[in-house]
């Protein structure tokens, strides 16, 4: 945390099992504090893991037995702002996020409060995020330009006070778009 701070890193390559603090709190206060963007690199796969460093604001989550490219490609697309997500782990992560929601959520109830400030569009671009569909797919799917897209990107994760796209995904799953 002091070298992130005094160094202002573009990203962060995070451990998850370091001895003082573990990667998902770090990668909690890196985010929080708007320091960097954080790519979680690890040997180990645990949902927990990659669930938490997701939820903690994590942009991607790559498992150190990459191939040298794989690591190289990662950090210039998390660099981009864009989200990425191990293949290891992209086929859980799915399941995941498309099991039944939890008996307790109404599907009849009002709109959630985080949606509140969205337009309906940034709400529709949304959804896509939800989807994993990238700028271009989601110009393609909502018949609009990809700066269009990029636009209302930027000004859904503010309104919402994301950091991510991958947040921004999770939080579209989570509230069931």
């Amino acid at each position: 945390m002091r070298l992130a701070r005094e160094l202002r890193p573009d990203l962060v390559l995070m451990d998850v099992q370091m001895p003082r603090l573990d990667g998902v709190s770090a990668t909690r206060q890196v985010v929080a504090e708007g320091l960097a963007d954080v790519l979680v690199l690890t040997t180990f796969d645990l949902d927990e893991y990659v669930f938490g460093a997701l939820r903690a604001g994590a942009a991607g989550f790559l498992l150190k037995n990459a191939e040298a490219a794989e690591l190289i490609a990662a950090v210039r697309t998390v660099a981009r702002g864009e989200g990425l997500i191990a293949p290891a782990v992209t086929r859980r992560l799915i399941a995941e996020f498309a099991a039944p929601a939890a008996p307790s959520r109404n599907a009849h109830a009002a709109e959630p409060a985080e949606l509140a400030s969205l337009t309906r569009r940034e709400r529709e671009v949304l959804g896509c995020l939800g989807q994993g569909l990238s700028n271009a797919e989601i110009a393609g799917r909502l018949d609009m330009a990809e700066a269009t897209v990029k636009t209302h990107v930027s000004r859904l994760l503010g309104k919402l006070g994301l950091r991510s796209r991958v947040q921004a995904a999770v939080m579209a799953q989570e509230l069931g778009l």
